[in-house]
């Protein structure tokens, strides 16, 4: 029974690290999010803050959701790359739906060491000061791109790096407005390792440097910071909105049905930890 047991608790933290994954690959949704909703978020971080410590017992329990994470990310590219060129609008909102079934288990995982005014607070600037962010962003690279280059390969990991130590942080968002999304996800389904390789540099060098702040601060201001990421999530959320779109025509009834399962899936996505708590 209990080689069953762990069995079963191997492949859900490779179906979690799957869904992890997805966070690198869609845009609107964050891995970092999907991993505090799966209750392994500040596991995570605390091993990387502090990779010494409890290094193999760490290590057993991750690996499976690494494999996940990295099968997850392959995947998803191929049916992504093709879904977002034929049908760009339709699966933005079925993303959208996804985003907003988790959200309820996110507001209470936000409000697991309590709630207060202040911190309502700070959700609303952090929602204003990221909607901002990302208006600004979208027309910076309006129009055009960032070349691409070693370099640049490497802020795309250090953007998805993020992505990991800030949970409702979508890096696909950003890279979207920078013109390197559909890059990524090219280089990705083709094995280009010039694209690849810099990539993962940057992401972990990225989540090395920023692990053990996170890690602080989250011990020091938890509600405070799980309020600020709300506030991202919301903002991420509008910004990812089709606009342009005519939704008087036939086809918004299909966007509708799509971000209706997107909510199914996002929910069933965020109750998987209520059925199952982490070890």
């Amino acid at each position: 029974m209990k080689k069953q047991n762990s069995l079963a608790d191997w492949i859900l933290r490779f179906v979690k690290g799957m869904f992890i994954g997805t966070g690198f690959i869609l845009p609107g949704v964050s891995g970092g999010a999907l991993a505090a909703i799966f209750g392994i978020y500040e596991r995570i971080i605390t091993f990387l803050a502090h990779i010494t410590r409890n290094f193999k017992e760490n290590v057993l329990f991750l690996m499976p959701v690494g494999f996940g994470l990295i099968a997850g990310i392959f995947l998803l590219s191929f049916p992504i790359s093709f879904l977002l060129n034929a049908y760009e609008v339709q699966v933005l909102w079925f993303f959208i739906g996804c985003i907003l079934g988790t959200l309820p288990l996110l507001w209470k995982q936000a409000g697991r060491k309590g709630r207060k005014p202040k911190h309502l607070g700070a959700m609303a600037v952090s929602f204003v000061l990221s909607f901002i962010l990302l208006i600004c962003g979208e027309g910076f690279v309006s129009g055009g791109s960032i070349p691409q280059s070693i370099g640049s390969w490497v802020i795309v990991g250090a953007v998805i790096g993020l992505g990991v130590i800030v949970p409702g942080l979508s890096p696909s968002n950003f890279l979207v407005y920078m013109g390197m999304y559909e890059p990524m996800t090219t280089g990705i389904k083709t094995l280009d390792f010039a694209v690849i390789i810099p990539i993962g540099i940057g992401a972990a060098v990225c989540v090395l440097l920023l692990s053990r702040l996170m890690d602080y601060i989250f011990r020091k201001a938890y509600s405070g910071l799980f309020h600020c990421i709300l506030g991202v999530v919301f903002s991420s959320t509008l910004m990812i909105v089709p606009r342009g779109y005519n939704y008087l025509s036939a086809g918004a009834l299909l966007c509708l049905l799509l971000c209706a399962a997107g909510v199914a899936l996002g929910y069933w996505m965020g109750t998987l930890e209520e059925r199952y708590k982490p070890e």
